[in-house]
Parts: C-alpha cells; sequence; structure tokens
C-alpha cells in the first residue's frame, strides 16, 4: 500500500533543536504570563514581519475575538462567507451580527463592490479575509472604511509574511489578526498574533489578553486568557530560523503544480498578480465544469489513492445552521462563493513534499482526465 499523502504537514524544526529551549525554561521554571521567550517572540516576529506592534496569543480564534473587543466593535459587522468558520464564529461571541457579502472570483476575498451595499446604519466595521493569503483590496476597503466611519480588522490567518508592493499587508486596516496553527506556513503548535499600529492600542490589547490587568492589583477591562506559553514562544523562536526555507521549498513545489497542470483542460490553480510577495500557503484548484467530472467526485479518487485533498472552504459558513437564516447568507445573495465553494480542492503542499509525490497527485487529476475524454469519445461513437 502507498504512503498517505495528507494536504498538509506541520513544519518541525529538528527535535534536537528544541531541547536547549526546553533545558533553559525548566531551569527558569518561566512558563507563562509574558515570559523572556515570550518577550523575544513578539520582538522577532514584529521585525520579520514588518510591522511596527505584535501581541501574541495563546491561538488566532482568542486573537480575533480580542480584537474585536479592542476597537469596541457594535452592532453589524460585514464580512465573507467563504473563509474558515471561526471568522464569524468570533463575531457572534462577541454579540454582534455578521453580514455576508459574496466574494471576487479570482482572489476569493470579499469584492469590494458588494460591501457598500450592505452598510446599514448599524455597521460599524469589516472583517475581511485575506484568503489563501492572498491580499485582499486592502486600498478599495479603506475608502470605503473611511466614507462611512468603519473599523477594519483583517483576518491575516494565512497572510504570514505576505508583501504587496514591498509592504507587509499586515500593515492594512485597523488590525490585523495571525494564526499560528499547526496547518499554517510557520506555526508555534497552536497560536496567533495581533496587529497594532500604535503603543496605546498593543497595550490595551495585552491587557485584554491577561484579564484586564494592568498591574498586581488594578484591572481595568472584561479581559480574557489568551496568553500564549513559553514552550510555544520557545517553539516559535526556532521555526523563525527555518521558515525561509520552507517558504522557499513551498514555491518550487507550487511551480512544480503550476507546470505539470497547465496542460489539462478544465481545471486551474490559484494565482497571484505580480506585485505580491506571496507565502504559498495553499494550492487551491478549481475544477470547472469543462473538466467533466465534479470537484467531488475527483475528491474521492484522489482518496481512493490514499492522497487527502480538502474541500477549501465547502460549505460556505453561510451554510452552516446557526447562519442560514440570515438574509444575507442566501445563496442567491451569494452566487459566486456558492459556485467557488463547489469547485475548490486544495492540494497538498508542505516542504516535505517530494517530487513523485507531486507527481502522484497530478496523475489522479490526469487520469480522471483521460479517461473523462475517452468516454465522450465513446459516447460521440
Amino acid at each position: 500500500m502507498r504512503d498517505n499523502i495528507y494536504v498538509t504537514s506541520p513544519l518541525l524544526p529538528p527535535l534536537e533543536e528544541f531541547t536547549p529551549y526546553l533545558e533553559e525554561i525548566w531551569q527558569s521554571k518561566h512558563l507563562t504570563n509574558s515570559g523572556p521567550f515570550h518577550q523575544q517572540l513578539e520582538e522577532a516576529l514584529a521585525k520579520y514581519l514588518g510591522v511596527p506592534y505584535l501581541s501574541l496569543f495563546s491561538n488566532g480564534t482568542i486573537a480575533l475575538l480580542t480584537a474585536l473587543q479592542a476597537l469596541r466593535i457594535k452592532g453589524e459587522v460585514i464580512t465573507t462567507p467563504y473563509s474558515f468558520v471561526a471568522t464569524a464564529h468570533t463575531i457572534l461571541w462577541n454579540s454582534l451580527k455578521p453580514v455576508f457579502v459574496d466574494i471576487d472570483p479570482v482572489t476569493c476575498n470579499m469584492d469590494p463592490r458588494k460591501i457598500e451595499a450592505a452598510i446599514t446604519p448599524e455597521t460599524t466595521a469589516i472583517l475581511p479575509v485575506h484568503c489563501y493569503g492572498i491580499p485582499c483590496n486592502t486600498d478599495e476597503i479603506q475608502h470605503i472604511a473611511e466614507m462611512y466611519d468603519l473599523r477594519v480588522i483583517y483576518d491575516a490567518a494565512h497572510a504570514f509574511g505576505v508583501k504587496q508592493k514591498g509592504d507587509s499587508i499586515l500593515n492594512a486596516g485597523d488590525l490585523s489578526v495571525l494564526s499560528f496553527h499547526a496547518t499554517k506556513v510557520f506555526n508555534t503548535i497552536e497560536g496567533g498574533a495581533i496587529v497594532s499600529r500604535d503603543l496605546r492600542m498593543k497595550q490595551r490589547i495585552d491587557h485584554l489578553k491577561n484579564f484586564g490587568f494592568v498591574n498586581e492589583t488594578t484591572v481595568v477591562a472584561t479581559g480574557i486568557n489568551g496568553k500564549m506559553n513559553e514552550v510555544q514562544a520557545a517553539f516559535g523562536l526556532l521555526q523563525l530560523k527555518h521558515v525561509d526555507d520552507a517558504l522557499t521549498k513551498r514555491r518550487r513545489i507550487y511551480e512544480s503544480y503550476q507546470s505539470k497542470l497547465q496542460q489539462i483542460h478544465g481545471v486551474r490553480l490559484l494565482e497571484k498578480s505580480p506585485d505580491i510577495e506571496w507565502n504559498y500557503a495553499y494550492a487551491a484548484l478549481f475544477v470547472g465544469p469543462e473538466f467533466g467530472c465534479s470537484r467531488d467526485e475527483l475528491y474521492e479518487a484522489m482518496k481512493q489513492e490514499n492522497i487527502f485533498t480538502r474541500r477549501y472552504f465547502y460549505p460556505l459558513i453561510s451554510e452552516f445552521p446557526m447562519y442560514r437564516g440570515l438574509p444575507s447568507a442566501q445563496p442567491d445573495v451569494l452566487p459566486i462563493a456558492t459556485n467557488i465553494s463547489s469547485s475548490v480542492l486544495c492540494l497538498p503542499i508542505y516542504p516535505t513534499l517530494t517530487e513523485d509525490d507531486i507527481d502522484r497527485v497530478v496523475g489522479v487529476i490526469l487520469r480522471m482526465s483521460v479517461n473523462i475524454a475517452e468516454n465522450t469519445s465513446v459516447t460521440a461513437a
């Protein structure tokens, strides 16, 4: 039986390189509460990513919850249905109302042309997602936000290290939120961060992630326990030493897919514009009707070969029970997102994926394409 190929595999540094970090933690007995590794990682990440201030969190979802709290968001928040469900869940957890708008068919990001029509007197914020790490149209979104006095929080879970025109995409909007989950291009096992523009906002965020404490006897906000521990932070410091090499390998894998898939009719791979320095977070393949079989049939064919792809993002968030009653969640309001959701298949991509693995994946797609062509010829005859 051939080895399984999964859609992703976590970036893991050499174990022997992690041991000295653990020994230092054991010696200091400082496990959490903004220890030395936590402070070092915040500084190192801010420098690496090219952002002014960064606050570490135990995971990206807690960071997103806190970002909404930090900006005191009320009422309605305009967001995308095409994302991981945590994007919208954090809106509900803050007792806010999500309002979905449709996406761009090329980037899979929120279509700015749909945002303005969704604004009501209750709207206070926009929560876009840099889907697959491809930047949103940040200039247009910012223009709309300023016109209607709205705050902008970017769910940048996929966008580690992404730049546009030489600047970090994380500097867009009021706040940007990162995920360092094990599936991401940079991980701290679990983890996340909020990028902020000024020291005062960073201080508010840091208070909120530690129960609202300012000092031993003073609590200034209804905060939460969102702190990243020292083991995670140490792991992240070590990961930073290897992430550039990992990103280079991801790019080579993606380019190999591009080269091998371009001759197959009816499928297209996600692409970026030339002004983007991308992290190659996902290899999203879109299966068109001209391919001859559905995305789900290709998905099942992959599984038969022990290749486990993912249908990111299917179903849409708007199709889950807690959202589908919203007026903005109806399929006729979201035709492009509905279509993309039924056609996308994320292919395996991670630094240790081999050329033979890529050939196995592409081979299934090619075989399905050839079989379809042959069956069509027989039927026509």
